[in-house]
């Protein structure tokens, strides 16, 4: 198991990885993502700017995460712990459909967190669909506590934003 920045080159690779999550998703009743997100446009955008890490088993790309200081403009609504704002923001992590449940997502967001102490800031921030209780039990079960509710454009769907402190 490996984790490292994304190439360009590998951006099919990591479409047809999120794919796979989509359709497990969906499979699973959860709407949060479809075709239209997250899309090639986005994810090329990520890998171009350097903040978007794969997970590879025997040179195959199994999951992938976004890390990096942006967060939407709506969450200036929340009430975070973290006032110095000091943080990193945890964007579209997501795991090949087959591999759920074998501990990617978790080693995907320990990196997530390594990177927080690496560079001494205090917290990692991040949302998830309100009807995604899989990826909210998951965050709840690595600490984050949850902050508040937005809703997120383009389905103005309600999203949790959760927040956990170094």
């Amino acid at each position: 198991m490996k984790i490292r920045k994304a190439k360009l080159i590998e951006i099919d690779q990591i479409m047809n990885m999120y794919n796979s999550c989509v359709n497990g998703m969906l499979e699973s009743n959860i709407d949060q993502w479809d075709s239209s997100y997250p899309n090639k446009n986005v994810i090329s955008e990520d890998v171009k700017n350097q903040t978007f890490y794969i997970l590879l088993i025997n040179n195959v790309i199994i999951g992938g995460i976004n890390i990096d200081a942006i967060q939407d403009k709506i969450y200036l609504d929340v009430e975070w712990e973290d006032k110095k704002n000091k943080f990193l923001v945890v964007h579209r992590l997501a795991v090949r459909k087959e591999y759920w449940n074998k501990g990617i997502g978790l080693n995907l967001m320990l990196f997530a967190e390594s990177l927080v102490k690496k560079y001494n800031l205090n917290s990692i921030r991040l949302d998830t669909y309100n009807s995604n209780q899989i990826a909210i039990n998951f965050y709840l079960s690595l600490g984050y506590v949850k902050k508040g509710e937005i809703l997120l454009k383009p389905n103005k769907n309600e999203y949790y934003c959760f927040e956990k402190l170094f």
